[in-house]
């Protein structure tokens, strides 16, 4: 972990909440799926405003849904 924490991105929990597929999601946020994979498994290394937007809309969700802080180890 990084010295100043970490941001986690929580979309693969949030489309399995929703019960949607990531096909339906690219549709939707008109993404493209490889794009939501390196979201889903947290390989992106700087976050976009307007996918994270788009995410947010199409998820019916909050930021804070979406991106999760966390602190580093001590």
């Amino acid at each position: 972990m990084e010295t100043y924490g970490t941001i986690k991105i929580n979309l693969s929990k949030l489309i399995k909440e929703r019960s949607l597929s990531k096909n339906k999601l690219s549709h939707r946020a008109e993404m493209q799926r490889t794009q939501i994979n390196h979201y889903c498994n947290n390989t992106i290394s700087r976050l976009d405003i307007d996918v994270l937007a788009r995410l947010c809309t199409v998820l019916e969700c909050e930021i804070s849904d979406l991106l999760e802080f966390v602190p580093p180890q001590k």
